[in-house]
């Protein structure tokens, strides 16, 4: 293996979060079935850093904490977050309302509950919410199995402008005298 480099940079980029110098090695050593040193990693990861460092590039890689990760550059920062607005201002499905709704008033809940209430199956709408970061996975119910706990995220308070979920709106909020079928009687 001539270009230990390319190797590295596709592990740095495949990575889903930042990859730590001990497993670029074991990575290596597993693929060519050879020792590698840290010095010849350490080389390898600093010409992939210099070749970052152009201004003709978008993208840097960074060491952070004690892992390698690659990041846009700052000045490209402003038309990304014009970007991830605009992504999250996508509406969320009928769906996806239904199912945040279930699991903002019932949280802790699981998705099996979720279903119950929906009468379908809420896989999707879930990781969907997960993904908006809405919604969080907040535990693990001691019920059989050990199913998987949803709850509010603190992205979720923001979205709607409440500081706990007692702000949420009660039903009693929503019935009015038009609503109502026969006499009222206290």
């Amino acid at each position: 293996m001539d270009n230990t480099e390319h190797y590295i940079e596709a592990l740095i980029f495949a990575s889903e979060q930042g990859i730590r110098l001990e497993e670029i090695m074991y990575c290596l050593q597993a693929a060519f079935e050879r020792d590698f040193t840290n010095n010849e990693v350490n080389e390898s990861l600093t010409a992939i850093q210099n070749k970052y460092n152009d201004d003709n590039l978008a993208i840097e890689m960074v060491k952070v904490g004690n892992a390698y990760q690659f990041f846009t550059k700052k000045k490209y920062h402003p038309v990304i977050n014009l970007l991830q607005l605009q992504r999250s201002k996508k509406r969320l499905s009928q769906a996806a309302l239904e199912t945040l709704a279930i699991i903002a008033y019932k949280q802790p809940v699981t998705k099996t509950d979720v279903e119950q209430i929906r009468g379908v199956n809420c896989d999707y709408s879930i990781q969907k919410l997960l993904e908006k970061e809405l919604i969080a996975i907040i535990g693990k119910s001691e019920g059989l199995g050990k199913p998987i706990l949803y709850g509010t995220s603190n992205l979720f308070m923001d979205y709607f402008g409440i500081n706990n979920i007692e702000e949420l709106p009660q039903i009693k909020d929503f019935t009015s005298a038009a609503t109502t079928i026969g006499e009222q009687t206290e």
